[in-house]
C-alpha cells in the first residue's frame, strides 16, 4: 500500500518510507490510499481470536508485503506482551486500561511498534536515522523506552519545562545511551512546531535523516486500532451498542479507533473528551477550524491547542461535516470538573482514574448512555505518574509500581534551549548525533 500526503503536494510513498520520514515534504501528515474492511468473519470470531492475531490481520493491509509475515508476527508479538483489560466501573461504563505496558501509559504500543519496524527497515543499513519528537507527557518516554538501544536509530525529545509530571520527565531524561532530551521554554504546541520546522529545514536533512515518533508518524498512529478491537473482543458478549469516550489531546488514538470503524468494527460513537483545550469543540459548533494557543491543566498530556490528527480524521469522513458529526462528538471539561469525577469514580466503586482517564469518563457521562449502550472510556496512563493530583484530590496513596521505581533514583539529563536556533544548532552539532 501507498500513503499520501494529506497536503496533497508530495509524491506517494511506501510503508516503509513513510515510516522513515516520518512528515512528507510538503510537510502534510502521511494517509493510506485505501482501508479495506475486514471480513464480516473477523467480527463474528474475534472472541475465538488471540491478540496476536486480531493485529496481524488488522495491520497488515497498511504494511502490504514490506515486512514478511513471520517478521509482523514476531514484531506483534514483541509489542503485545502485557494485558488491554477492560475494568467495569458501573452498571454500563467500563475502562479499557492501556497501562500495563513498560512506561505505563497507552503510547508504549505504537512507540514500539514504531521502534520495531524502523529496526527491521535498517536491519542492513549502517547509516543513522534520528527520531525527532515532541512530547506532552507519555510519548516521550514511551519513545524513549520503545527505542533504546534500538540499532542505528537516535532519539532527540523535546518536552516543555514545568509542563510534564516529574515521573514522565524522569522517563524520558535518565536512560541515556541513544537517549537525549530537550528542555524547551515553552509549551507542547512550541516543541511541535520546532519539530515540524526541522523536518523541513534542508540545512538539517542534507546531514540527517529524521523521523517522528510523535502519532503524526504512521507507525505511530496506526497500531492505536489494536486497543479497539481487543475492547470489542471483551465486550461483545455483552450484545450492546459501544460508545467509545476517548481522553484527547493531539487525537492520534481516537483517529485509530476511527480506522478500526472504517475496517467493520461496530461503534455508536465516539467522543473526544478534551479539557479546556476546546478547539475541536468549538470547529463542531461552527464549522470553522481555529487552533488556539494551549493551556495548562491537570491533565497535561492533553493539552494541546493545535491538534494534529484532526485533519486525518477529516479526511476518514471525507471532509463531509455533517458525516463527521453523525458518528464524531467533542465535549469540553475544566480542572474542577475533572476533580470531582476522579472522586466520583473512586465512590462508585473504588477504582482510580488518572485525570485524563476522569476526562474520557465525563464524556459518558455527558453523553447520557441508553440501556441498549455501553460506554468504555480510555485510561491512558497510571494513576501514578500524576501521583500528586490522585493523592492529593482523592486523600489516597498511590502504590509504585515496578516500572515506576526504576527510574525514580537516576538522575535527569537534559539540554534546556528556549527557540528554533538552538535546537537546529544542537541537531547539527552535536557530536553523538552526527553522522
Amino acid at each position: 500500500m501507498n500513503f499520501y500526503s494529506l497536503n496533497k503536494n508530495a509524491p506517494n510513498v511506501s510503508f516503509a518510507e513513510a515510516v522513515v520520514k516520518g512528515l512528507a515534504p510538503d510537510r502534510g501528515l502521511y494517509f493510506p490510499e485505501s482501508i479495506s474492511p475486514l471480513p464480516t468473519s473477523f467480527f463474528e470470531n474475534i472472541e475465538k481470536m488471540d491478540n496476536i492475531d486480531i493485529a496481524y490481520q488488522a495491520i497488515q493491509q497498511f504494511v502490504g508485503d514490506e515486512i514478511p509475515e513471520a517478521d509482523l508476527r514476531d514484531i506483534l508479538t514483541d509489542v503485545l506482551s502485557f494485558d488491554f483489560p477492560v475494568v467495569p466501573v458501573s452498571e454500563n461504563i467500563g475502562t479499557l486500561e492501556l497501562f500495563h505496558g513498560p512506561t505505563m501509559a497507552f503510547k508504549d504500543v505504537g512507540a514500539r511498534f514504531m521502534a520495531r519496524c524502523l529496526e527491521y527497515f535498517n536491519r542492513n543499513n549502517d547509516g543513522h536515522v534520528t527520531v525527532l519528537v515532541a512530547t506532552s507527557g507519555d510519548t516521550g518516554g514511551a519513545v524513549a523506552r520503545g527505542f533504546l538501544g534500538v540499532k542505528g536509530v537516535d532519539v532527540v525529545i523535546l518536552y516543555p519545562n514545568g509542563k510534564v509530571s516529574d515521573i514522565q520527565e524522569r522517563q524520558l531524561t535518565t536512560l541515556g545511551k541513544n537517549i537525549k532530551a530537550l528542555r524547551v521554554d515553552g509549551v507542547f504546541d512550541d516543541c511541535q512546531e520546532m519539530v515540524k520546522t526541522a523536518f523541513l529545514d534542508e540545512s538539517i536533512t542534507a546531514n540527517r535523516t529524521l523521523t517522528s515518533a510523535n502519532s503524526i508518524n504512521v507507525a505511530r498512529w496506526l497500531p492505536q486500532l489494536f486497543y479497539f478491537l481487543f475492547a470489542y473482543k471483551q465486550t461483545k458478549k455483552l450484545e450492546k451498542e459501544i460508545v467509545f469516550s476517548v481522553p484527547s489531546g493531539n487525537f492520534g488514538n481516537i483517529c485509530a479507533g476511527i480506522v478500526a470503524n472504517k475496517l467493520g468494527m461496530p461503534v455508536k460513537q465516539f467522543i473526544a473528551s478534551v479539557n479546556v483545550n476546546d478547539t475541536v469543540v468549538e470547529y463542531l459548533k461552527t464549522g470553522t477550524y481555529t487552533p488556539k494557543p494551549s493551556k495548562a491543566t491537570i491533565s497535561n498530556a492533553m493539552d494541546v491547542g493545535n491538534p494534529s490528527n484532526f485533519i486525518r480524521i477529516q479526511q476518514l469522513f471525507e471532509n463531509n461535516f455533517e458525516d463527521l458529526k453523525k458518528l464524531f462528538s467533542s465535549v469540553s471539561f475544566n480542572d474542577d470538573q475533572t476533580r470531582k469525577a476522579m472522586k466520583e469514580i473512586k465512590a462508585e466503586n473504588g477504582y482510580i482514574a488518572d485525570p485524563h482517564g476522569a476526562v474520557g469518563y465525563l464524556g459518558l457521562k455527558d453523553y447520557k448512555l441508553s440501556d441498549n449502550e455501553y460506554g468504555i472510556f480510555l485510561e491512558t496512563a497510571h494513576p501514578v505518574k500524576f501521583a500528586n493530583i490522585v493523592e492529593d484530590t482523592l486523600q489516597t496513596k498511590v502504590a509504585i509500581p515496578k516500572q515506576i521505581q526504576s527510574v525514580l533514583d537516576k538522575e535527569k539529563t537534559f539540554t534546556a534551549i528556549t527557540k528554533y536556533d538552538e535546537l537546529k544548532s544542537y541537531l547539527l552539532n552535536d557530536d553523538d548525533y552526527k553522522n
